[in-house]
C-alpha cells in the first residue's frame, strides 16, 4: 500500500510539471499598448488572506502577457487598508520578471477599508501626469479597482473626479452589494468595466478584463517624420510583432488629384470620392513605412490597418504637409577665382526636374554680356577669359521641366594681376653701405616694400615702405653678407619680389641678380 502510494505521488508529480511550464507565457506577448494602470486592490480586514491571494493571482495571469517598459506599459499597485500603501510605482518594473515576484511577494495591509484615502493618494502621487514617479502625460491612465464590495466609503466624488481628469475606472469586485455605487464609479460601457465574480471565479473574467484594458491603452498613434518635398516616413507601434499579418498602408492627397510616384500600387478609394491613393503592404514585424513620389506643398492623409486573423485591430489615420519645392538653383557661390577666371557653382542639384541650366556673366558697371548653357546634370562652370582685377554680375537661370523659371545673380571679382619686380642690383659702397637699384615695367605700383638681414644675427634685420616713383635707395651700416630683399606692392597683394646678398670686400664689385 504504501508502495502504491508512493508510485502514485511520483505520477502525478511528473505529470504537472510539464503543466506548470505551460502555464508559463512568454514575456512581451502583447506589443499592442502604451499606458499607466494602477491597480486598487482591497487588502483590509475584511478580506481574508486566502481571498488576497486569489486577487494576487488573478492579477498575475492578467497582466503576463503585456510587454513593459517606459514606452510601452507600465504597472503599479496601491493597497487599501487603514493607511494605504504604494507598494510599486510606475517606474519600478520594467519587466515581467520583476513583476510578477512582486505580486507574488505583496503582503496584505489589513485595518480599515480606507478607500477614499487611496484615492486621494492615487490622485496626487500616482497618476498626475509629471509627478515624481507619477503617470506619463499625453498617455492613456487606468485605474482598476478590485474590492469585496464591504464599506467602501464615499467614493463617487472622487472617483468622479479622476473621470474628469482622464482616467478610465475599472470596477472588480468579489461580492454582490453596493451594486449602485459601484455602477455608478465604473468608466462608460459599464457593461464592459464592472464585473461582479465570485473569488473562485476570477479566472473567468480575464479575458475580457484584459480586451477592455487593452481597449483603452491601445497603442493607437502613428507618427510622421522626415517629411520633405517628396517624401514622408510613418511611424508606428508594431502591434503585429509576434503575429501573423501584415500592414496595410494607404496614402492620397486630401485635395482632388493624384499622388504620382511609388509605392506597392495604386488604385480609386471609394472612400475618398474618387481620389487616386497609393497602397503599400508592409510586414508584421515593421513599424516604419517610407511614403515617395508626393508632390511639394501637399496635404495628405495616410491610413495604417493591421490585418491579422488572431487579433482585431483599430486603422490609424494621420495628416501631414510635405515642404514647399526647393527650386533650384537656391544658391550661387564662386570659388576659384584667378586673374582671368572664376568658378561659379550653384545648387541643389535636380537633374530630375530641370532641362538645362544658363549661365549669364558681364563686367560691371556696363560691360558686355556673355552666356553659357550648363548640363542640367552640372552644378558648375569655370568662365574663363575674363578681364583682371575687375567685378562681374553672374546670373544662373534654370528652366525646371514643369515650365518654371527660376534665376539668382552673384557678384563676382577676378584677381589683380600682380608681376614680379624685372631687376635688383646692388651696389656695395664702402665697407657697410650698399646701393640698392631695380626695374619695375608695369603701371599701377602703390609702392615697394624692402628687407634686409644680417647672416650671423636674426635681430639685424629691418624693413621699410619706399612710394612708387622710387627706383633705389642706399642702406648704411650695414653687417656682413647682408640679403636685401624688393617686393612690388600692388592693391589688393604683394606681388613676387627679388633679394641679392651684398658682400663687402676691400675691393668693392657691383652685384648682380641673386634670387
Amino acid at each position: 500500500m504504501e508502495s502504491h502510494t508512493c508510485f502514485t505521488w511520483m505520477l502525478l508529480c511528473l505529470l504537472l510539471r510539464p503543466m506548470a511550464a505551460q502555464n508559463t507565457a512568454p514575456e512581451g506577448v502583447l506589443n499592442c499598448c502604451e499606458g499607466d494602470v494602477l491597480f486598487l486592490l482591497d487588502s483590509s480586514g475584511s478580506v481574508s488572506s486566502y481571498e488576497h491571494s486569489r486577487m494576487l493571482t488573478f492579477l498575475s495571469e492578467l497582466l503576463r502577457p503585456f510587454s513593459l517598459g517606459e514606452d510601452q506599459v507600465r504597472v503599479g499597485l496601491l493597497q487599501v487598508g487603514t493607511q494605504p500603501r504604494v507598494e510599486f510605482g510606475f517606474d519600478t518594473h520594467s519587466t515581467q520578471g520583476g513583476l510578477q515576484g512582486a505580486l507574488k511577494n505583496t503582503k496584505p495591509l489589513r485595518g480599515d477599508t480606507n478607500t477614499v484615502e487611496a484615492l486621494r493618494m492615487a490622485k496626487e502621487r500616482v497618476l498626475r501626469p509629471g509627478a515624481p514617479g507619477g503617470a506619463r502625460a499625453g498617455l492613456p491612465r487606468v485605474l482598476v479597482w478590485l474590492t469585496d464590495g464591504v464599506k467602501p466609503g464615499d467614493v463617487v466624488g472622487p472617483m468622479a473626479e479622476l473621470q474628469e481628469e482622464g482616467v478610465a475606472v475599472l470596477v472588480v469586485s468579489t461580492g454582490h452589494g453596493n451594486y449602485l455605487v459601484l455602477r455608478q464609479v465604473a468608466s462608460p460601457p459599464v457593461e464592459n468595466h464592472l464585473h461582479f465574480v465570485d473569488i473562485d471565479d476570477l479566472s473567468i473574467i480575464t479575458d475580457d478584463l484584459r480586451d477592455a484594458i487593452i481597449e483603452i491603452i491601445r497603442a493607437e498613434r502613428i507618427n510622421v517624420r522626415d517629411v520633405s518635398t517628396n517624401s514622408a516616413t510613418l511611424q508606428w507601434r508594431p502591434v503585429l510583432s509576434g503575429l501573423t499579418g501584415f500592414y496595410e498602408v494607404r496614402f492620397a492627397p486630401v485635395q482632388t488629384g493624384g499622388a504620382g510616384g511609388g509605392g506597392g500600387g495604386s488604385g480609386t478609394s471609394p472612400s475618398t470620392g474618387g481620389i487616386q491613393y497609393q497602397r503599400l503592404i508592409q510586414g508584421a514585424d515593421s513599424n516604419t513605412a517610407r511614403l515617395t513620389g508626393l508632390k511639394p506643398d501637399t496635404t495628405y492623409t495616410a491610413t495604417l490597418t493591421p490585418e491579422s486573423n488572431e487579433q482585431s485591430f483599430n486603422a490609424l489615420s494621420v495628416t501631414f504637409k510635405t515642404k514647399p519645392e526647393v527650386m533650384s538653383p537656391a544658391t550661387v557661390m564662386v570659388s576659384e577665382s584667378g586673374e582671368t577666371s572664376v568658378r561659379v557653382s550653384w545648387g541643389p542639384l535636380q537633374p530630375e526636374t530641370i532641362t538645362s541650366y544658363y549661365v549669364e556673366y558681364s563686367a560691371l558697371p556696363r560691360g558686355k554680356v556673355h552666356a553659357t548653357t550648363v548640363s542640367r546634370t552640372q552644378n558648375s562652370t569655370l568662365l574663363r577669359g575674363l578681364q583682371p582685377d575687375t567685378t562681374y554680375l553672374v546670373t544662373v537661370s534654370a528652366r525646371h521641366a514643369s515650365g518654371k523659371e527660376k534665376a539668382m545673380s552673384v557678384k563676382a571679382c577676378t584677381q589683380e594681376v600682380t608681376p614680379a619686380l624685372a631687376d635688383l642690383q646692388l651696389t656695395t659702397v664702402g665697407s657697410d653701405s650698399v646701393q640698392v637699384d631695380w626695374k619695375v615695367s608695369v603701371p599701377g605700383l602703390r609702392g615697394y616694400w624692402l628687407t634686409w638681414e644680417g647672416e650671423q644675427r636674426s635681430d639685424q634685420r629691418s624693413s621699410f615702405y619706399l612710394p612708387p616713383d622710387s627706383l633705389s635707395t642706399r642702406l648704411t651700416n650695414l653687417p656682413p653678407s647682408t640679403r636685401v630683399c624688393v617686393s612690388p606692392i600692388y592693391r589688393t597683394a604683394r606681388g613676387e619680389g627679388l633679394c641679392c646678398t651684398a658682400e663687402f670686400q676691400s675691393n668693392a664689385l657691383a652685384y648682380g641678380y641673386q634670387s
